[in-house]
């Protein structure tokens, strides 16, 4: 296989190779975020909380301490996801280029898979963000449902069926010039 044949493989799925290139770097970069200002984020969420502790937590620190720690959690949940999705959708997307799929069933199968795994990574943290004001991770992450639905639901399906077009090319006696 020459070079440019591999160019105009990928060319095939280059929007899906950015967007999961992008979700790389967004984890990535939330962890370089981590390590230059982890003390101003986690005060950041600290004070969303304390100003609402009285009108949303009625009072209770202790619930409010709990959702500002969760939230935190759901920071690094997006640093981990981004990295994590972002890679296994770049690997994905990379296999599904060298399939007999045609050029606008493997872009649109790409672009779901970058776009679902940049949208996912990206729910986790405005979850994060806006839970200590609003009194819970629960009800911060329904709020954001918009986000996390169609994200979710694009990685899963862009996943299955890249899996049987993989596997349908794989076992196929067809060969691609």
């Amino acid at each position: 296989m020459t070079s440019t044949t591999i160019h105009s493989r990928l060319q095939e799925v280059k929007f899906g190779l950015i967007l999961s290139l992008l979700t790389i770097l967004f984890g990535f970069g939330m962890g370089g975020v981590f390590g230059a200002m982890e003390d101003d984020i986690k005060g950041h969420l600290k004070a969303e909380g304390q100003a609402a502790l009285e009108t949303v937590y009625k009072g209770d620190e202790a619930k409010m301490k709990a959702t500002v720690s969760k939230s935190w959690s759901y920071f690094k949940r997006a640093h981990l996801h981004g990295g994590g999705i972002g890679a296994a959708t770049l690997g994905v997307i990379i296999v599904l280029a060298f399939t007999y799929a045609s050029s606008i069933f493997k872009l649109v199968v790409s672009i779901a898979l970058g776009a679902g795994g940049l949208g996912y990574s990206i729910f986790w943290m405005m979850a994060g963000l806006r839970a200590p004001g609003m009194g819970s991770t629960g009800i911060a992450k329904e709020s954001l449902s918009w986000l996390a639905i169609p994200s979710s639901g694009m990685l899963l399906l862009g996943l299955i069926t890249a899996t049987i077009v993989v596997a349908i090319s794989l076992f196929s006696s067809k060969e691609k010039a």
